[in-house]
């Protein structure tokens, strides 16, 4: 491909957006097991959300023991690892909408129950409160221009930036990628082997800092990337 016919094929450059999370209380909660079952049957799904997905925004869920707030409570609250394990391998991603996400959750909490000889129950003053997000998002005005680039622009980031554009984007974009593979797609073969990398980190194995210094290393070698003339 020559030089003319490249410039009109690369991508259009990749806007960095940023967010910030606003936190909302429903006013309800729950004390045992039973009452949280019954709250998760009738809370607004963006509070289903909160409490799966845009709760590793939150300063307070760096590098957390489980990866949504229901397998937390259950850990610290309830003191049930069990209940605490079933419910923290559920992964929101698998399923194609938070109604599903809801059923999923509330089927492993009524099968506890069943199996529990009684209701499991937190302490006064550690009751699960359910909580919904609101979100603004913010332009950076960063922009990639080239996969060299954006390697560059990786560890400057922002969590809320991470956050953004390689958690919540899996929710928006066609085949539930990140934003960086989605774009990085554009460039065809010569970015397969990033692409392939970032496809291999895991969002739910590491903090948003963490996560941050796993995207760079994936992208380590789009700095020797072919630039656009």
């Amino acid at each position: 491909m020559d030089a003319t016919a490249r410039r009109l094929t690369v991508p259009a450059p990749l806007p960095i957006m940023d967010c910030a999370l606003t936190i909302i209380s429903l006013g309800r909660s729950a004390q045992n097991l039973r009452e949280l079952r019954d709250h998760l049957a009738s809370v607004p799904a963006q509070s289903i959300s909160h409490h799966f997905h845009d709760a590793l925004l939150r300063p307070a869920f760096d590098d957390p023991e489980y990866r949504n707030d229901f397998a937390v409570w259950a850990r610290r609250q309830l003191h049930d690892g069990a209940l605490a394990e079933r419910l923290g391998v559920i992964d929101p991603m698998d399923y194609q909408d938070l109604e599903q996400l809801r059923q999923q959750t509330i089927d492993v909490v009524e099968d506890h129950l069943a199996e529990a000889g009684e209701v499991p129950q937190a302490a006064r003053g550690h009751e699960f409160y359910f909580l919904r997000s609101q979100f603004v998002i913010i332009d950076t005005r960063a922009r990639a221009s080239s996969p060299a680039e954006l390697a560059s622009l990786i560890p400057r980031l922002s969590t809320g930036s991470i956050f953004h554009h390689f958690i919540e984007a899996r929710r928006r974009q066609p085949g539930r990628v990140d934003d960086f593979s989605a774009w990085l797609a554009g460039w065809g073969d010569e970015c397969a082997s990033e692409r392939d990398r970032l496809a291999a980190v895991d969002y739910q194995l590491w903090s948003l800092s963490e996560l941050r210094d796993r995207i760079a290393a994936a992208l380590a070698r789009a700095r020797e990337a072919v630039e656009a003339p």
